[in-house]
C-alpha cells in the first residue's frame, strides 16, 4: 500500500504517540494535532491527508465540530474515537459523515484492520458505472446523481447506495447490510442503518422511495415496473 497522510487528532499526547508509533510501523505518515482548531488549520494546510483519526471530547472545538467542518469541502474517510459508547452519539456520527467509530480503550490492530479497510474500499477502481431509473452512480469518480443533477453523499451513504443498486431487487437484512458496507467486525447498532437509509432517501428525493422498507428485517433496492 503507498504511504498515506494520516491526521491523529486527540488531546492526549500519550494516545497519539500510541496510534503514531503503531501506524508508523505499518508505513504510515502521521501528523498530530492536540485540539479541534490545530487539526482544521493542519488539514486545510496539508491538503493531501488521506484520512483523519478523530477524537470526539477535545477542547477548543470538539470532534464534532470538527467533523461538521471538513464535511463542508471534503468526503476523507473519518474515523471517530472517544471514551463513550452511547447511542446517541455514534448516530450522531453517523449522521454527520463518520466512516467509522471506535470506542476507548481499542486494539491499535483493530484501528488498522479499520483504516485498511476504509482506504481498500476508496481506492478500488474497477470503471464501473451503476445505472437504475435515473440514479447513476461512478464508482471510480465517486460521484452520484439523479436524472443528472448531482447528489452529495458522504462516504458511507455513497456505498450504501452502490450497494443497493449492486442488490437490486433482493431483501437485504440489516446484519447483512453491516457486514458488507460497515464491514464485518463492526460491533454498532443495527439502527445505524436506519438513520443512512433515511438520509439517503431524502438526498435521492423522489427516487428515494426505490429503498423500500422490509418491516422486522431490512430493506430492498426496487425500481417501480
Amino acid at each position: 500500500m503507498d504511504s498515506v497522510k494520516v491526521l491523529m487528532v486527540d488531546d492526549e499526547a500519550r494516545m497519539r504517540k500510541l496510534v503514531k508509533d503503531f501506524l508508523a510501523i505499518k508505513g504510515y505518515r502521521v501528523i498530530e494535532a492536540e485540539d479541534g482548531e490545530q487539526a482544521v488549520d493542519i488539514f486545510f494546510k496539508e491538503k493531501d491527508i488521506g484520512l483523519v483519526i478523530l477524537d470526539v471530547m477535545m477542547p477548543k472545538m470538539d470532534g464534532w465540530e470538527v467533523c461538521r467542518t471538513l464535511r463542508r469541502y471534503s468526503q476523507v474517510p473519518i474515523i471517530m474515537l472517544t471514551a463513550r459508547s452511547e447511542e446517541r452519539d455514534e448516530l450522531l456520527g453517523f449522521e454527520l459523515g463518520v466512516d467509522e467509530y471506535i470506542s476507548k480503550p481499542f486494539s491499535p490492530k483493530i484501528l488498522v484492520a479499520r483504516i485498511e479497510a476504509i482506504l481498500r474500499r476508496g481506492n478500488a477502481g474497477t470503471g464501473e458505472i451503476l445505472e437504475a431509473a435515473g440514479i447513476r452512480v461512478d464508482k471510480d469518480a465517486h460521484e452520484a446523481s439523479v436524472d443528472g443533477q448531482p447528489v452529495d453523499l458522504s462516504n458511507k451513504e455513497f456505498e450504501l447506495l452502490i450497494y443497493f443498486m449492486e442488490n437490486q431487487g433482493m431483501a437485504l437484512s440489516r446484519e447483512k447490510i453491516l457486514n458488507n458496507v460497515w464491514n464485518y467486525d463492526y460491533f454498532g447498532d443495527a439502527r445505524t442503518i436506519d438513520t443512512h437509509v433515511k438520509k439517503l432517501r431524502s438526498k435521492l428525493g423522489e427516487k428515494g422511495e426505490f429503498i423500500k422498507t422490509i418491516w422486522g428485517m431490512g430493506y430492498k433496492f426496487e425500481v417501480n415496473a
